[in-house]
């Protein structure tokens, strides 16, 4: 009986599975999308936003109240980190709860400070989410957590607001001009009606659960109260003849004039408030040009700081 030979296969088609297999293997995986660049572009333009806006302070004499009344007390600049430092400080302790976000996110939050204070209301909100985005690995849906944290500091702020309104109006109101008080009375009625959507619509508002919600809700209650505590305590140290007690009713005042929203010249309104109950009109109005000069050379100093020691990275590398 014939023997068939057999016929080997070409080397080639031997090998052609071997061959293939890579490519099989990387047809399965997962297809890597090319990351989205906004929001390096949105802290980009909040960026410049922020540089443009400190020039324009400084241009517009904004650093001019540092030459009237420099507190001599160095308590003054201890208390004055206080009022500075205790909002991104208090963000940060929220997020690093809500987050775990690591200790460069301290920088973002005072970014986001600074943009709040120098561009317009919330483009910080939009820098921190951005940041947050660009940080993805360890925030999975950050636009949730911004919003619900914004609208809580915005509903503390109305809490504290309408507490101080309960106790301040009934003492301070004769002080107010007649014509004013139709102002402080609308403000009144837009601070109560912006926050009852919220409280009556808050399951579909808010992504947070209701734990997280009262805890970040406390957090906002506990820095407003420590910020007019360290405002009080520097303006005690620039002028030690008045009483902090009276100082702590004055820092009140002007937390209660920065949230109604209706009233114009809000500072001018304030500093007459405050004159009115202490004299010392020259050294008083030099004291709040200081305290509100002092802040924006802070926002300088950290702006430089944070770009020198980018550049400095950036060159290790």
């Amino acid at each position: 009986m014939p023997i068939t030979p057999t016929i080997e296969p070409p080397l080639a088609t031997l090998l052609s599975p071997l061959v293939a297999a890579p490519s099989a293997v990387v047809g399965l995986e997962p297809v890597t999308t090319i990351k989205s660049r906004w929001p390096t572009i949105i802290g980009a333009l909040v960026t410049v936003a922020m540089l443009v806006g400190l020039g324009r302070e400084l241009f517009g004499s904004g650093l001019a109240g540092l030459t009237r009344t420099v507190p001599r007390d160095p308590l003054f600049y201890v208390a004055f980190a206080g009022v500075y430092f205790t909002l991104p400080v208090f963000d940060y302790l929220i997020f690093r709860k809500l987050w775990g976000i690591p200790l460069s996110g301290l920088v973002a939050l005072i970014k986001k400070r600074i943009a709040n204070d120098v561009v317009v209301g919330y483009s910080g909100e939009a820098y921190f989410y951005a940041w947050a985005r660009a940080k993805a690995r360890f925030v999975a849906a950050p636009f949730g957590a911004v919003k619900d944290v914004s609208i809580l500091s915005a509903i503390a702020g109305n809490a504290i607001t309408l507490a101080m309104i309960a106790v301040a109006l009934p003492v301070g109101r004769h002080l107010i001009p007649p014509e004013m008080m139709r102002y402080v009375y609308g403000s009144l009625a837009i601070v109560f009606g912006t926050s009852i959507p919220f409280l009556i619509f808050s399951k579909r508002v808010f992504s947070l659960d209701r734990g997280q919600l009262w805890w970040v809700f406390g957090a906002h209650i506990v820095r407003s109260v420590l910020t007019s505590l360290f405002l009080a305590l520097a303006w005690h140290f620039a002028l030690p003849a008045v009483s902090v007690g009276l100082w702590l009713f004055l820092s009140a005042g002007r937390l209660l004039f920065s949230r109604l929203p209706l009233l114009p010249n809000k500072d001018l309104l304030f500093a007459n408030f405050a004159i009115l109950f202490i004299g010392q009109e020259g050294v008083l109005s030099g004291l709040i040009a200081f305290t509100a000069a002092a802040a924006l050379l802070v926002h300088v100093i950290l702006i430089v700081a944070f770009g020198l020691y980018r550049l400095a990275i950036r060159s290790v590398k």
